[in-house]
């Protein structure tokens, strides 16, 4: 029982310090919207490290259909559960929401942000959403969302997928081709493996056109496959947004997708980079969006930001 001076008031007591909640950034976005470059920018702007959230990227190998970030792109920034997975057996929502639940843990504990990134939304809602909502109870949620025009993103996702056949797509997958394989498990469910089905089998018994027209038929199935995916994306972020009330940042990433060069670069500064980094920063330290300081010049704010992360 508290010993409470004579005469002294409840309201004149001092309040013991609630302890703010832990922070934990979201990037989110169809494929192909600049998810991973837009999370990579943040983490080495503010003391981060990011945590995969594509549920093809879990999985070890076909780093070129699953279009996973290479080392030289990371910038030196720490990803978790990239690559880990057997690719045999499915990664189920249930394996994620444990394994990432435990990296968000260990980064926050190390007084460092988590960001997490990917555009498997079934993950991240079951992450956000579990029973008993322990990730929302324990930290303060921040949904930073890539968008851009359905038919400007399907004309970029399509030139992609001849970038990936350029460096070498058709080999990665002809290297895990069985012709008894199950493509409803583990990494054979990525977009880019059992369209090429067909082309495997016959191209051994094919004339060079025959064998070309077949490939063709394949690569134009891994363009529409991909853009069908990013609809679906796009449709399920609408869905969290209007239907559960996620409060999501949308950023309007089009712009950067019609130029080229320096205006695509100085248009995702303007539309894309800065408005994150504010919006990450009035998360982080209660600063207006309108006071946070530029990109160029945060990082010599870490010091302060650090704070922030383990107020």
């Amino acid at each position: 029982m508290l010993d409470i001076p004579p005469g002294m008031l409840k309201m004149d007591m001092p309040s013991p310090r609630i302890r703010q909640k832990e922070k934990v950034v979201i990037v989110m976005g169809p494929t192909g919207t600049g998810k991973s470059r837009l999370s990579i920018e943040l983490a080495t702007q503010f003391p981060a490290e990011i945590i995969n959230s594509d549920k093809m990227q879990v999985y070890k190998g076909l780093d070129i259909v699953t279009n996973k970030v290479a080392e030289e792109e990371k910038s030196g920034v720490p990803h978790h559960l990239l690559g880990i997975a057997n690719p045999t057996v499915d990664f189920t929502a249930t394996n994620y929401c444990h394994t990432a639940s435990l990296a968000v843990e260990s980064i926050s504990t190390r007084g460092l942000l988590p960001i997490i990134v990917g555009g498997s939304n079934s993950y991240i809602e079951a992450l956000m959403d579990d029973e008993d909502f322990r990730l929302r109870l324990n930290y303060d949620c921040c949904f930073l969302w890539v968008d851009v025009s359905m038919p400007v993103l399907h004309k970029f996702v399509s030139r992609r997928v001849e970038q990936m056949v350029s460096v070498g797509m058709i080999d990665e997958v002809r290297n895990i081709f069985d012709p008894y394989a199950d493509y409803s498990t583990g990494i054979r469910r990525s977009i880019g493996v059992p369209e090429f089905d067909k082309y495997f089998r016959a191209e051994a018994f094919l004339d060079e056109e025959n064998r070309a027209r077949l490939l063709h038929e394949a690569i134009c199935d891994v363009k529409k496959n991909t853009c069908k995916l990013a609809c679906r994306q796009w449709e399920k972020i609408n869905r969290l947004r209007k239907i559960k009330g996620w409060d999501i940042h949308r950023l309007d990433a089009t712009e950067v997708f019609q130029k080229s060069g320096k205006e695509a670069e100085h248009a995702w500064e303007m539309l894309v980079a800065r408005p994150s980094t504010a919006i990450v920063g009035q998360l982080l330290c209660g600063v207006p969006a309108d006071k946070v300081p530029a990109i160029a010049s945060v990082a010599k704010n870490m010091g302060y930001i650090q704070q922030c992360l383990v107020a």
